[in-house]
């Protein structure tokens, strides 16, 4: 167990926090591009949302990210680095050979796969508070009797959700413990392939912009490689953060898809193939700061707590 270092986990709850403040917005844009409608384009979204709600529109349902996603990401950096050393320790015999491409994609993938036990409901209870408007239809709600024409009648200042805990006892109420992980299966055809698309472009960038082999990354050179990871990784992964995206802001009150597949072809069939890719331009300007941010927090956590390990030794001896 001498690999195994509760550090990464510490650095990745860090690193998970400072990016939850700067993707957030973006991360709501993002969303309402994806599961919304009456959008024309990522502008006309931006200025749609600031008109009706304000500022405080695109912070929408960031309280329960800023706790939850500290902790997911804390999960996520500690099981990658963890899993890489346990890969090189049983391949080369020590935990601290440099990684093959191999080596990172096996962990990049356990690492996804691992990431969605935690991420599925942090995601859908963070997307069903961003898709909450000013007004609930009363289509939406089925009210018996007054919407049998099927006419769409406001009703002012309701909302379905008063905050991420109502969210959640909602969700189990109507739709069971199942319902908190609608939308994990799409998640899982992220996740797997996008870590793999994270985590090897942003070695291979840090070792591209490193002076030599023997010496570590400047921080500049990690913000950036960060950075450049994460709009890849997010654009790549942009269809099947739609149909996530789409499944899990299908609520029970106003469901339309039965599964990944028929989520796939309704999408396809009502709005053409380039559903797909929407919100992949938002996905790209959101990844890098979002990213470079929470890998150069990270990678500085963990300098800053391996000196202290360091100077610990060095005073007990």
């Amino acid at each position: 167990m001498q690999n195994f270092r509760v550090d990464d986990f510490i650095a990745g709850w860090i690193g998970g926090a400072s990016s939850v403040v700067v993707g957030h917005p973006l991360d709501t844009v993002k969303t309402r591009l994806q599961a919304g409608k009456g959008y024309r384009n990522t502008l006309h979204c931006i200025l749609t949302i600031y008109r009706k709600e304000t500022v405080m529109g695109f912070f929408k349902g960031m309280s329960f990210p800023l706790a939850s996603i500290a902790v997911y990401n804390s999960v996520v950096f500690g099981v990658f680095s963890n899993t890489q050393r346990l890969i090189s320790k049983y391949r080369y015999g020590d935990g601290q050979h440099p990684s093959g491409m191999q080596d990172l994609a096996v962990a990049s993938m356990l690492t996804g796969l691992v990431s969605v036990g935690l991420g599925a409901p942090v995601d859908l209870v963070k997307i069903r508070l961003q898709m909450q408007t000013q007004m609930v239809l009363a289509e939406n709600l089925q009210l018996a009797g007054s919407v049998s024409n099927g006419n769409n009648i406001s009703l002012p200042s309701q909302q379905l959700y008063r905050g991420p805990s109502h969210c959640i006892s909602s969700v189990l109420q109507s739709e069971g413990l199942q319902g908190l992980y609608r939308g994990a299966g799409a998640m899982l055809l992220r996740d797997i392939p996008g870590y793999t698309l994270y985590f090897i472009p942003y070695t291979i960038f840090c070792d591209l912009l490193k002076p030599d082999t023997t010496s570590s990354p400047h921080p500049c050179s990690i913000w950036l490689a960060g950075g450049l990871a994460g709009s890849i990784s997010w654009v790549t992964a942009t269809p099947a953060d739609v149909v996530k995206s789409r499944m899990q802001a299908d609520t029970q009150l106003q469901r339309k898809y039965r599964g990944i597949l028929h989520c796939i072809v309704h999408s396809y069939k009502a709005e053409g193939a380039q559903v797909f890719f929407r919100g992949a331009s938002v996905n790209a300007i959101r990844g890098f700061p979002m990213c470079a941010t929470m890998f150069l927090t990270y990678e500085l956590s963990l300098q800053f707590f391996r000196l202290q390990d360091k100077d610990k030794m060095f005073v007990g001896k």
